[in-house]
């Protein structure tokens, strides 16, 4: 398999987990809270250095840097699954109260207490509405933000021998 293949195959990964995500949001008309939408957030970024990475080719220095950036925004994300995940597992009495909705924060906050309160999460992102095999959404985007770094590094490597 070339490196524009395997970059290509995890942009096509998380193009699936964007799609499912779309999925229930429109479909079963599950509404993302605001930890959600910066984890979406961070597969589109890691989505689209997959496919910069797929159209360049690069050799073995430039795959190096794209795993590096794959990585590290994968771990953004995976950090914000991590919060959110660590939300859902709280007592009740220690979930932090909900607060306004993404837009509305956008619409009347300065766009640092908008990140700052995006990146606490709220009460409404410690609600578990969706499992699969025991997991919810937030464990999965966790699992999967951890399996793309994984194999980004692995995509690194595998070109690092290959030359």
């Amino acid at each position: 398999m070339s490196s524009r293949m395997g970059f290509a195959a995890g942009a096509v990964i998380c193009a699936a987990l964007l799609g499912y995500g779309y999925y229930l949001q429109y479909v079963q008309g599950l509404e993302p809270c605001p930890l959600c939408m910066v984890q979406r957030g961070f597969f589109y970024v890691v989505m689209a250095l997959f496919i910069i990475a797929a159209l360049h080719a690069p050799r073995r220095i430039g795959t190096a840097v794209y795993a590096g950036l794959v990585i590290l925004f994968a771990a953004g994300g995976a950090a914000t699954a991590g919060r959110q995940v660590w939300l859902q597992h709280l007592p009740e009495d220690k979930i932090p109260q909900c607060g306004p909705d993404l837009f509305f924060m956008l619409e009347n906050l300065p766009l640092s207490r908008t990140l700052q309160k995006l990146f606490q999460g709220s009460g409404e992102c410690a609600a578990v509405d969706w499992k699969f095999l025991g997991l919810s959404i937030a464990g999965w985007a966790l699992a999967w933000f951890i399996t793309l770094a994984v194999y980004a590094a692995w995509l690194a490597a595998r070109r690092w021998r290959q030359l």
